[in-house]
């Protein structure tokens, strides 16, 4: 017994030792990225300025503790760190020091500034809808102390995202070879609009250039229309998505490996990527795809829009049930047995004849109406809304994707919110999207314990705002 007794014991002591060595380790994690929140030796001293947002960092956000350099400009780049910023990243955006990212200028519309005596016609609506819950830092890499700047932050922070042409930044030092050297843990993403590699990687490419190239502008518009763009920069919206989500797959990895990496993202890349089940028709038939169809659907009718006495309407038709019910409400239970409308391949052959069918009955009602007699049917139906009625809409307000934040300048503004909801975290915007140069003295003065006298200089010197 004594023995068996000596046994467990011994078994207890290294489990406590075992746990209390992690629990130990962990502390030290904790303890290091609180350490370079505020500067390398922040746990022996009292901090000059704290580098939290006025609403601090949710420790339950998936993200919190990581911190992001954001070099990017515009939209693709922009979209992605402010998802990364959503979720809890602590996300440092370099701007120019005079003329900020490019989007502070494209208006209007604008959020006019409270205080009258500030110049300038407010902050860009366009500039406001991507760059929520970061901090904003002028600074000119133009100069040698502004790559100083960058490679002592580079070393601080866990993710670097970056849009400029392959090659751009390595006269600045600024590459991920030199800057994988700094810091071996930092992941490194390049957004491009054709990629690092080949015969178009030199071309700078917009969101619309790109939507022509890889298909989505041909099969997009009315059947018998010209081939159009999407109406918002889808294709640097889906690129920004598939970056973010990379960046956190390669957190995951670094904490396997120790390692960092490079990531290479492009919108061509995704634009691709999104054809989706087009581009596998495609592959698979080896034919010319079907072209644009509008609303319509090229194998499942009735499967459109149809217009309304104020507006359309949009039924989804996917299966023989389905299309019954439509008739039903629609007051035309025949057409159910109709030969010419008895099966989805039958109204696919009589496509023009169902559809005019259905159209000449809803121009009879009004939108509204018309959602008054499908409610329970089990019928998929939806309202084509605009803008502000989509921002408006009961589900929308209800699902809380719209909020109000006060801008340090232009006072109380309306922004989109992060959709994702998560059962035991709160994402969302902490702090509204920075006046340029906003955070440049509690950045340099936090992180890298700039004194006030070597900032005020710097900023003489035309390297920060």
């Amino acid at each position: 017994m004594c023995f068996i007794l000596k046994l467990c014991l011994a078994s207890f002591l290294s489990g406590f030792v075992h746990t209390t060595m992690a629990l130990l380790h962990r502390f030290q994690a904790v303890a290091r990225r609180s350490a370079t929140s505020y500067g390398r030796n922040a746990l022996q001293r009292t901090p000059l300025r704290s580098y939290s947002s006025s609403a601090s960092v949710d420790g339950t956000l998936p993200l919190a503790g990581i911190r992001v350099l954001d070099m990017t400009r515009v939209l693709a780049g922009p979209y992605c760190t402010q998802i990364l910023g959503d979720l809890g990243a602590d996300v440092i955006k370099v701007e120019h020091p005079v003329r900020g990212d490019d989007t502070r200028a494209w208006g209007p519309p604008y959020a006019k500034y409270e205080d009258a005596t500030k110049t300038g016609p407010g902050e860009s609506a366009y500039y406001l809808a991507v760059n929520r819950n970061k901090k904003s830092l002028g600074l000119s890499f133009q100069h040698k102390s502004g790559v100083e700047i960058l490679h002592k932050l580079a070393k601080e922070c866990d993710v670097l995202v970056e849009n400029y042409l392959p090659g751009g930044l390595k006269k600045y030092g600024m590459d991920y070879e030199t800057l994988q050297k700094i810091n071996p843990k930092l992941i490194y993403a390049s957004i491009t609009g054709y990629g690092q590699t080949g015969p178009y990687s030199n071309r700078a490419g917009y969101d619309v250039m790109v939507e022509a190239e890889m298909g989505l502008m041909h099969i997009t518009g009315a059947r018998d229309g010209a081939p159009v763009k999407v109406g918002v920069a889808v294709t640097d919206l889906t690129t920004g998505l598939y970056t973010s989500n990379a960046i956190m797959a390669a957190l995951i990895a670094r904490g396997r490996t120790g390692k960092g990496q490079h990531i290479d993202a492009c919108l061509s890349d995704c634009q691709v990527a999104t054809l989706s089940n087009l581009a596998s028709s495609a592959l698979i038939s080896g034919q010319k795809d079907s072209g644009r169809w509008g609303t319509a659907h090229p194998s499942i009718v009735p499967y459109r829009s149809y217009k309304t006495q104020d507006g359309d309407i949009l039924f989804g038709g996917g299966n023989d049930k389905l299309f019954g019910v439509l008739c039903d409400r629609l007051g035309f239970s025949e057409w159910k047995s109709d030969a010419r409308f008895v099966t989805n391949s039958d109204r696919v052959q009589h496509r023009a004849e169902i559809d005019s069918m259905i159209e000449n009955t809803t121009v009879q009602k009004t939108t509204q109406e018309w959602l008054d007699i499908f409610e329970g049917s089990g019928m998929p139906y939806a309202a084509v809304n605009d803008i502000q009625g989509t921002l408006n809409h009961k589900h929308v307000l209800a699902r809380d994707m719209v909020t109000e934040v006060e801008h340090p300048a232009c006072g109380p503004i309306k922004l989109v919110n992060t959709p994702i909801k998560y059962s035991e975290a709160k994402p969302g915007v902490r702090s509204p999207p920075p006046t340029l140069g906003q955070h440049t003295d509690e950045i340099l003065g936090s992180i890298l314990e700039y004194s006030e006298a070597d900032i005020a200089r710097l900023k003489d010197e035309g390297v920060l705002s």
